[in-house]
C-alpha cells in the first residue's frame, strides 16, 4: 500500500496529559474570573460609600453655614440663642443632598468677655449600609 521508500511514522502511546493540563486551566480562569469580579463589587461599593461621605460633609458644611445664619444674622439683628439643643436640624429636599439630614449643636463660653460659639454639626446621608455620616466643628465670635 505504502511506497518502499516512504518510512511509516510510528506513532507514541499517548500519556494523558491534555486533560489534567486542560482542567488546571479552566480551574486558574475560574479563579481569576471570580476574583476580578469580586474585586469590582468592592470597587463599586467603596465608589458609592465616597459618593455618601461627600455628601455627608457637604450637609454638615451647609448645617453650619445655615446655623451661623440663625445665630449672627447678616443684617445685625440679634441671633436666636445658643442655649437650645438642638440648635439647627434640617433635613434637605435639594436634589445635590436629598435623603441627607444635619443637626447642629451649639456651645456659648465668654472667654476675656467675648462671646465664642462653638457649633458641631453632624450630617448623614444614605441608610443602611450604605450610610455615611461626618461631624465639622466650627468657632465663631
Amino acid at each position: 500500500m505504502f511506497p518502499d521508500d516512504v518510512k511509516r511514522i510510528a506513532l507514541s502511546p499517548q500519556r494523558g496529559f491534555g486533560l489534567p493540563m486542560a482542567l488546571f486551566v479552566i480551574t486558574v480562569l475560574a479563579v481569576i474570573v471570580t476574583v476580578m469580579g469580586s474585586m469590582q463589587t468592592t470597587s463599586g461599593q467603596s465608589s458609592v460609600l465616597h459618593i455618601q461621605g461627600k455628601r455627608a460633609f457637604y450637609a454638615a458644611e451647609s448645617g453650619t453655614e445655615a446655623a451661623l445664619n440663625v445665630l449672627l444674622p447678616p443684617d445685625g439683628s440679634p441671633g436666636r440663642a445658643c442655649a437650645t439643643s438642638p440648635f439647627f436640624t434640617a433635613t434637605f429636599t435639594a436634589p445635590g443632598l436629598r435623603g441627607c439630614s444635619v443637626s447642629v449643636s451649639c456651645v456659648q463660653m465668654t472667654v476675656d468677655g467675648e462671646d465664642l460659639y462653638t457649633l458641631i454639626s453632624q450630617g448623614s446621608c444614605g441608610t443602611g449600609l450604605d450610610q455615611a455620616s461626618r461631624t465639622l466643628e466650627v468657632r465663631a465670635r
